[in-house]
């Protein structure tokens, strides 16, 4: 981590700004906190140390990868189990109205809030994978703040909603996950859904938006499934009714652009590394020698 990013440890219990603060620590020597309770959010992530947290006397002994949300109101403090090792770790606090003004744009933005406020749920944990992305994107913020470059409230405005749909997204995807029929379900409905807009222009956003999931999800039952991309995947469906078409008749030279691709040096690339031949060549094979076999 880049040390003029790091945050000087301070007692400040309150924040400064109206919308958000983000804080990250790496501490020596820290003594244990006092117990408090804020008016905001915070969202306390944690890196390293040998460390319990104590949320409304439910006591955690915190592990790299563990990210707390603490709702306004409820009393919490760190208890140092050894000062001699690093304790590193984010605090972002968060304010009730900026809040409220993200789940105006969306509720996707609630899931852990309303866990954490509703079900006192207030550990979550991301695996090595997902905390690092969790890491490089509160780092981003962090460059983002300590910078001053051109765009830059646009700029912080993105990388907090995206934290955040991230955490949610993460967290909601973890707790949420189908049976195995539900996926073959899913995947059959995906199928059929692709191939009756073969022709048009698909894209993984409009999939995810019709069928209320994420895109994040559906790419990675594409990839674990077929072990190709859902772009790979409707290419080749694109493919596959090209080829078909070629069998009825259809004319090589423009065939693509009826199932949606509509740059033909592309279309002549990707058709012929599936089937080992031009479209020309294969409509020429079938026709002169229907007995040769082709894939």
């Amino acid at each position: 981590m880049r040390k003029e990013l790091q945050s000087a440890f301070n007692t400040r219990q309150y924040m400064v700004t109206k919308d958000y603060e983000l804080f990250y620590y790496n501490d020596l020597h820290s003594k244990d906190g006092k117990s408090h309770r804020h008016d905001y959010y915070e969202f306390y992530i944690f890196v390293e140390g040998k460390v319990t947290l104590i949320i409304d006397k439910q006591k955690y002994v915190m592990k790299p990868g563990d990210a707390y949300v603490i709702p306004p109101g409820i009393f919490h403090y760190a208890q140092i189990l050894d000062n001699t090792v690093h304790y590193r770790r984010f605090v972002f606090w968060i304010s009730t109205k900026y809040l409220d003004s993200l789940n105006q744009q969306t509720s996707d933005f609630d899931y852990v809030i309303k866990r954490s406020v509703e079900q006192e749920k207030y550990l979550y944990h991301f695996d090595k994978e997902k905390f690092n992305s969790l890491q490089n994107k509160l780092m981003q913020l962090l460059e983002e703040m300590h910078a001053d470059r051109y765009g830059k409230e646009f700029a912080l405005t993105h990388d907090v909603n995206d934290i955040f749909l991230f955490i949610n997204r993460t967290v909601y995807e973890s707790e949420n996950v189908p049976s195995t029929k539900e996926k073959d379900n899913l995947l059959k409905d995906l199928g059929i859904y692709i191939e009756n807009h073969i022709d048009e222009p698909l894209n993984l956003n409009e999939i995810a938006e019709h069928f209320y999931l994420s895109k994040y999800y559906i790419s990675h039952l594409f990839s674990e499934t077929y072990g190709i991309s859902i772009h790979q995947y409707i290419l080749k469906k694109r493919l596959e009714a090209c080829k078909n078409a070629l069998l009825n008749g259809a004319k090589s030279s423009t065939v693509s652009f009826d199932y949606g691709i509509h740059d033909y040096s592309s279309f002549y690339r990707a058709f012929k590394k599936e089937y080992g031949v031009s479209p020309k060549e294969y409509q020429d094979v079938y026709i002169n020698d229907p007995g040769k076999k082709v894939k």
